[in-house]
């Protein structure tokens, strides 16, 4: 998906995923299965692309963004537009986790 939007990939197995996502300043609470590093941030899950490229355009003062666990219809988890569920931001303002985006919602930044 990232690649077909024209983003440059890079895959790397983690070893050790708790202990490189605690380096990463993710929050054990907001772990899921993919880690991604872009531009300074850190975008954890499956978090939605609307979401991830507001925080590279607008470059706010958290260390990025997280969906905990698989939610059904997140992207490759089923790609449902209508699926609710909050995209997390953490670190920086946002503390210790604060809602970034609403998926699934007519108004998605609107918290």
């Amino acid at each position: 998906m990232a690649r077909a939007r024209g983003y440059a990939v890079t895959v790397e197995e983690l070893t050790d995923p708790e202990a490189q996502k605690s380096a990463r300043s993710i929050p054990m609470n907001l772990a899921s299965c993919h880690t991604v590093e872009a531009d300074g941030y850190v975008f954890e899950g499956h978090v939605p692309f609307e979401a991830l490229e507001a925080v590279l355009k607008d470059r706010p003062d958290i260390t990025g963004l997280a969906v905990p666990g698989m939610p059904m219809g997140s992207p490759g988890m089923g790609d449902d537009p209508s699926a609710r569920y909050d995209v997390i931001a953490f670190g920086g303002e946002a503390g210790a986790g604060t809602v970034y985006y609403r998926a699934g919602t007519a108004q998605p930044f609107d918290t």
